[in-house]
């Protein structure tokens, strides 16, 4: 299925001076999946080399039938997903 990066991503990308290839790589090998019931979209986590550390990385994406749309990317704190999946916003798929 093809990737589509967005607009809001590649700024994302050059801003926080992340790799261009890395949320393919999240999309294609994530170790983590859910749906995000306050958005409507998915979410992929990985933990990767990100400025020097290993952190956990996110990109939310929405599917289509012909294409994989990825949105944003960031590193997130583990208290911040914890939290997302307790309060049932983020549904382990």
């Amino acid at each position: 299925m093809e990737i589509r990066y967005t607009e809001h991503l590649k700024l994302r990308l050059k801003l926080r001076d992340i790799p261009y290839d890395m949320p393919r790589e999240i999309y294609e090998s994530a170790e983590e999946n859910y749906y995000d019931n306050g958005t409507s979209y998915y979410v992929a986590l990985k933990r990767l080399d990100y400025a020097g550390k290993i952190r956990t990385m996110a990109i939310v994406y929405d599917k289509y039938e012909e294409h994989i749309s990825i949105i944003t990317i960031y590193p997130i704190k583990e208290h911040r997903k914890d939290k997302r999946i307790k309060v049932g916003r983020w549904v382990k798929l």
